[in-house]
């Protein structure tokens, strides 16, 4: 009689998100001989370094959100499951995750966390209803309906103190996510919308930029910081810094001068939060199941050298999760962590990776650079003995444009894509006008909607059909405001 021989199983990798550092990992591991399942809480990969442009109607948010199952469609031992993670067993090796009504548990031999991070509040998160942040798509969307709808409310208003205050557009965080968004929304105002109006002169608008630091762009030194200044204030963008928000409601923002101790108050329509990022929840569960892994401030993990955490060597965390000295949350750390990581586990499939042995992770610093305005930009790169190539303008904003398509069209490889990004940018850098400039009631009302409906677990008449939707200012939305 002849026995059958058990199948083998795989080696299972799952890999949690579908941003730079979980698409890396899945795509460094198409060769090897695992099983990957990839869950993610939405079904594209999002770059969101151009999050903006979506904002400001740019960019579609189709081209800079690829569908993370057409990116993978060539990786046969990757599946890609959609859900919410909900808890993460270190002990028992498995992820559990939620999709609707359904809870699905998916067992691991190796973990790779990369669910990212959000806006950061500093505690005031009643902050988020009135200045959304800018993660995500529904953000971006949203603060387009947002800025746009000002311009529409202070054409119809003939209240002047109300249309001031409709026309005036405050961005808080004056790192590159604030210094590009208050530079695009100055050229909508300038150029875009010049002449579109009878009532009011877009030109008019008020854009102001405020930071609690005392400079713009303080990760990429002073230098550069002073260049991107004076660019935007150059453009007619107020920079107010050592101005700290201390409270955000419907009709403003009050701020206190750090030096003086002095509050004031700026009465303003949008406001733009983009001052702190706070790591994903799933990093205090990790470190609460591991003896001697902590989480710092912003919730970041604070790895082992070679991205594991304490007890568990084949769990790695990548991204804006992971703690890691002098390596900064953007996408480069991402990829290059998540390589990492996917060799570790690659190795040890052949019985070559040694966890008390591992070289720990080095991370390359490619640069940084920012856009500040159409053909300005501040660039940023090392070079050897511990010098810096700093170089703003058109020089800078090329090698902007050139590096962001790259990494824009490198997950897809799509011809399309290259040649409807690269027209999009052609029509709005070239000419004046946007591609993207619809906006509806949902923009501005689906994540209070949402966040509603969440709050009631079961209602007979939901706040939607009873048109119950609340403005941010806590009035009933009977009478849209455009940008509430």
């Amino acid at each position: 009689m002849t026995i059958e021989p058990a199948a083998i199983r795989r080696h299972r990798v799952v890999i949690i998100g579908s941003g730079f550092g979980g698409l890396s990992a899945a795509k460094a591991l198409k060769k090897a001989d695992v099983e990957v399942t990839l869950i993610a809480k939405t079904t594209h990969h999002l770059f969101q370094p151009l999050l903006y442009q979506v904002a400001t109607g740019v960019l579609s948010e189709g081209e800079i959100a690829p569908a993370t199952r057409i990116i993978l469609e060539k990786t046969k031992n990757c599946k890609v499951l959609l859900g919410n993670v909900t808890n993460i067993d270190l002990k028992n090796k498995t992820v559990t995750s939620h999709l609707v009504d359904w809870d699905t548990v998916t067992p691991f031999d190796s973990l790779i966390v990369a669910a990212g991070a959000s806006s950061s509040y500093f505690g005031r998160d009643e902050f988020a209803r009135f200045a959304p942040g800018m993660k995500t798509i529904d953000d971006a969307l949203e603060l387009r309906g947002r800025i746009l709808g000002a311009f529409e409310a202070a054409e119809v208003t003939t209240d002047l103190e109300e249309r001031a205050r409709r026309m005036t557009f405050v961005v808080v965080g004056a790192g590159p996510t604030g210094v590009e968004v208050a530079g695009q929304i100055a050229e909508i105002a300038d150029r875009t919308l010049k002449n579109t109006f009878r009532n009011i002169d877009s030109r008019d608008c008020r854009v102001i930029l405020l930071d609690a630091a005392n400079a713009v762009l303080p990760p990429m030194g002073e230098n550069l910081g002073l260049k991107a200044q004076r660019r935007l204030q150059n453009m007619g963008v107020e920079i107010q810094l050592g101005a700290m928000v201390t409270n955000v409601d419907y009709n403003g923002i009050e701020i206190k001068d750090m030096k003086t101790g002095e509050t004031r108050r700026i009465p303003c329509a949008v406001k733009v939060w983009s001052a702190g990022v706070s790591a994903s929840p799933l990093g205090k569960m990790l470190a609460d199941q591991s003896d001697g892994t902590v989480i710092d401030r912003a919730g970041r993990v604070v790895v082992e050298p070679d991205l594991s955490i304490k007890g568990y060597p084949y769990v790695f965390v990548v991204g804006d999760m992971m703690n890691v000295p002098n390596v900064p949350g953007m996408a480069q750390g991402a990829i290059q962590g998540a390589k990492y990581a996917a060799k570790r586990i690659t190795a040890s499939l052949d019985g070559k990776d040694d966890p008390t042995n591992r070289k720990p992770f080095k991370y390359w610093d490619k640069g940084s650079m920012a856009t500040v305005s159409r053909f300005s930009a501040v660039c940023s790169v090392p070079l050897p003995g511990g010098r810096k190539l700093e170089f703003g303008g058109f020089i800078a904003w090329l090698a902007w444009l050139g590096l962001h398509l790259f990494y824009l069209v490198m997950p897809t490889k799509s011809f399309v894509q290259a040649t409807t990004t690269t027209m999009s940018w052609f029509i709005t850098f070239i000419g004046s006008g946007r591609g993207q400039l619809a906006i509806t009631e949902r923009f501005v009302y689906g994540r209070l909607a949402m966040e509603q409906l969440a709050s009631v677990e079961k209602a007979p008449e939901l706040p939607m059909a009873s048109g119950q939707i609340q403005n941010a200012n806590g009035a009933p939305a009977n009478k849209p405001d455009p940008v509430s």
